[in-house]
C-alpha cells in the first residue's frame, strides 16, 4: 500500500496527534500483511503478544492491554481459542472469573513471528541513532503515560 510523507507539500508540520495516528495505521497494515499468512490479524497479534508478557488476565484486562473495547474482544478470543492459540480457565481465586492463558500452539506462533517483527520495527527505526531510538521510545512512553 503506498503511503503519502504527512510532511511534505505542507506550510506548517502536522499536528503529533495527526503523526501518531499515520504511524498507527502504516505499522498495522504491515502487522496485517505480515500475519496474514497466519490466519489471524495484527489485533490477535498483539493480543497474544499481551499474554506472553502477562499470561492469564481477564477479559476486561486484556481488552485494555490490547487496545480493544471489551465488546471486542469476547469474539476476539474465541477467534483465538477456536484456533487452539489460547485457553481459558476459572480464576482459582475468584471462581466466576475466567483467565486467558496462551497455549503451546500460541506461544509457537509468537515464536515464528518474533524475527519479522523485529525486521518490521528496524525497518520503522533505520533512519535513527540508536540514541534517537531510545529517546523515541522514552518520549512514546510519557506520552502514554501523561493520557492514560
Amino acid at each position: 500500500m503506498p503511503y503519502a510523507d504527512p510532511m511534505v507539500g505542507t506550510k506548517a508540520p502536522p499536528s503529533l496527534l495527526y503523526m501518531v495516528k499515520q504511524v498507527e495505521l502504516v505499522v498495522r497494515s504491515h502487522l496485517d500483511d505480515l500475519v496474514r499468512p497466519a490466519g489471524i490479524t495484527a489485533l490477535q497479534y498483539t493480543s497474544l503478544t499481551v499474554l506472553e508478557r502477562h499470561d492469564g488476565l481477564s477479559a476486561a484486562q486484556l481488552a485494555r492491554d490490547s487496545f480493544v473495547t471489551a465488546q471486542s474482544i469476547a469474539d476476539l478470543v474465541r477467534s483465538l481459542e477456536n484456533r487452539g492459540l489460547v485457553r481459558r480457565e476459572r480464576n482459582p481465586r475468584n471462581r466466576r472469573e475466567l483467565l486467558i492463558l496462551l497455549t503451546d500452539e500460541g506461544r509457537e506462533l509468537l515464536t515464528r513471528y518474533a524475527e519479522p517483527m523485529r525486521d518490521l520495527e528496524e525497518r520503522m527505526l533505520r533512519d535513527l541513532t540508536a540514541h534517537q531510538a531510545d529517546q523515541f521510545r522514552q518520549a512514546l512512553s510519557k506520552a502514554w503515560h501523561a493520557l492514560s
